[in-house]
């Protein structure tokens, strides 16, 4: 019984270092699209995509190898390096778009229509990632409650993202306001499951929540591409790259992915569970 929850937890790990791995990769994609929109205007709009083609590949490459050799199975410790600098390409972007315009003027409108404020932070959430996952047992209480801490972090990030984006068109559809107020109560409920990780009840209707973020993010995502395919711009390249962001609605499921980890894992373990076994402090 043991070894099968150890074989799981362990599991855990790796679906979670997956996780970062693909997030990174799409992040350069999802980033080249959004800096085409000046033609990299500044060189440093590079750096995120530089960096992403080189960490995705070499944490795959540890995560293989890792794999690869056998018995108690933990994420590649090289992989702490590509979080570091995670964080650090995170906080440095969201200067670099803060220094866009609102550092210049230091006004609400400039907030609003400044670069996504919030977008560069999705490398220091997974830097947080690869570091929780090298630096917290995935058999102890504290991995599940840091997990759906950054989980929660992320939706905050999407909250900010769904209202300053959408605060640009004055919320023109009543539609609009959905992912602000979901991202709202994934951020309350994650927040609880931190604070009361044992609570069954809990635990159920976060589950619920989670499952609510992602029809959130299909449909919205849904409602992004009909809206660039059916734009007034001046062609379906000029749609897809002036219109509405058609990646971003997907963050919904992609945070709701993650923040399930924990939760299942907690809701899975709860029965057996004991505080002191688990490392509760």
């Amino acid at each position: 019984m043991g070894g099968a929850r150890s074989r799981r937890l362990l599991a855990l790990g790796f679906l979670v270092e997956l996780f970062a791995i693909a997030n990174l990769a799409f992040l350069a994609v999802d980033i080249f699209l959004a800096h085409t929109v000046n033609r990299f205007r500044a060189w440093p709009e590079w750096i995120p995509i530089g960096f992403s083609g080189v960490a995705a590949p070499a944490l795959a490459a540890g995560l293989w190898w890792a794999n690869r050799r056998g018995g108690d199975w933990r994420p590649a410790r090289g992989g702490a390096v590509v979080g570091v600098l995670a964080i650090v390409v995170g906080i440095a972007g969201l200067l670099f778009h803060l220094e866009s315009q609102f550092f210049q003027t230091m006004s609400l409108k400039s907030l609003v229509y400044t670069a996504p404020l919030a977008a560069p932070l999705a490398y220091a959430g997974l830097g947080l990632v690869l570091l929780l996952n090298r630096m917290v047992p995935p058999e102890s209480l504290e991995w599940d409650r840091w997990l759906a801490l950054l989980a929660g972090a992320g939706f905050a990030g999407n909250f900010a993202l769904a209202l300053l984006d959408h605060a640009q068109n004055s919320f023109f559809y009543y539609s609009e306001w959905i992912p602000v107020g979901a991202s709202a109560y994934a951020v309350a409920f994650l927040g609880m499951v931190v604070l009361r990780p044992l609570d069954r009840a809990l635990l159920l209707a976060t589950l619920a929540t989670l499952a609510a973020q992602v029809v959130v993010g299909v449909l919205g995502f849904a409602f992004h591409l009909h809206a660039d395919l059916t734009g007034p711009g001046g062609g379906l390249r000029d749609d897809f790259l002036y219109g509405a962001p058609v990646f971003a609605p997907l963050l919904f499921p992609n945070l709701a992915l993650l923040a399930s980890l924990a939760v299942w894992d907690l809701w899975r373990t709860l029965p057996m569970d004991n505080p002191e076994i688990r490392g509760d402090a």
